[in-house]
């Protein structure tokens, strides 16, 4: 049998969906969405009149329905670095490499599955945080129908699923589980926080194109950092960097022994 990409990609698939782990992550993360939106909303509606006027002002229902995506974002960057640093820590990417010795398809094949697969799992589960957690703030909640509610759904999911390819492509460059998830924290979570104690002139030029806080323009309308970028800017800032990952990737996959 010629070694084709669509038969990679097939390969692939029976991979993806025959490994328990897959599953047990992929539903951790669609959990943690859904389950931390509607838990906040029905709190964010109980304590309403503990609230400042401060907080009210600034308050923002389809951002706290949505909330859950900050950890979602981990648990599905866990997946991704799982994916192919499994295959490196059992040695099932030497066979893997055998039968595609290109290497670069299975790159391919791994990062357009784990998208098409995924988007539409987060997607179901960033509306479904949405409509619960509407629904648990009941008159201090939206729509659907709302401006920017729809896109901040779609969005949600887009991102999450961005966050999936950059952790993938992180695995295939460290080719370790524990390393890649911890470059993966360090760039969504700790580079923010160290941004944020540079001079001001730097954080402005720095901390709105990190990966977090560039990819949060897909689903947070109103940034309470007013240098923050919009939608298409931050979407695309978060797409080059995953596209430089991949890039990496495969350039470090065709130069190096397993």
């Amino acid at each position: 049998m010629n070694v084709t990409w669509p038969h990679v990609v097939r390969s692939e698939w029976i991979k993806l969906r025959s490994l328990r782990s897959t599953w047990f992550t992929l539903a951790g993360a669609v959990l943690a969405v859904i389950v931390i939106g509607t838990v906040v909303g029905y709190a964010t509606n109980a304590h309403w009149s503990s609230i400042g006027p401060e907080e009210r002002a600034r308050f923002e229902p389809i951002t706290r329905s949505l909330v859950g995506v900050n950890l979602g974002q981990l648990i599905i960057g866990v997946l991704g670095v799982l994916l192919i640093s499994g295959e490196y820590a059992t040695g099932m990417v030497r066979a893997t490499f055998a039968a595609v010795p290109r290497r670069l398809p299975v790159l391919t094949a791994k990062a357009v599955l784990y998208a098409v697969v995924l988007y539409p799992v987060l997607l179901a589960a960033t509306l479904a945080a949405f409509l619960w957690g509407q629904h648990g703030l009941a008159s201090h909640g939206t729509t659907l129908s709302a401006p920017h509610a729809l896109r901040a759904v779609l969005g949600a999911a887009a991102y999450l699923d961005l966050v999936g390819l950059l952790a993938l492509a992180l695995g295939f460059i460290v080719r370790s589980t524990a390393g890649g998830i911890a470059t993966l924290v360090g760039l969504l979570l700790v580079l923010p926080g160290i941004g944020q104690a540079l001079p001001q002139s730097w954080r402005e030029n720095t901390v709105p194109y990190l990966p977090s806080q560039a990819g949060g323009a897909l689903y947070i309308p109103r940034p309470e950092d007013p240098g923050s970028l919009h939608f298409w800017a931050g979407g695309g800032v978060l797409c080059l960097w995953v596209l430089g990952a991949l890039v990496i990737a495969g350039v470090l996959l065709k130069r190096r022994d397993v």
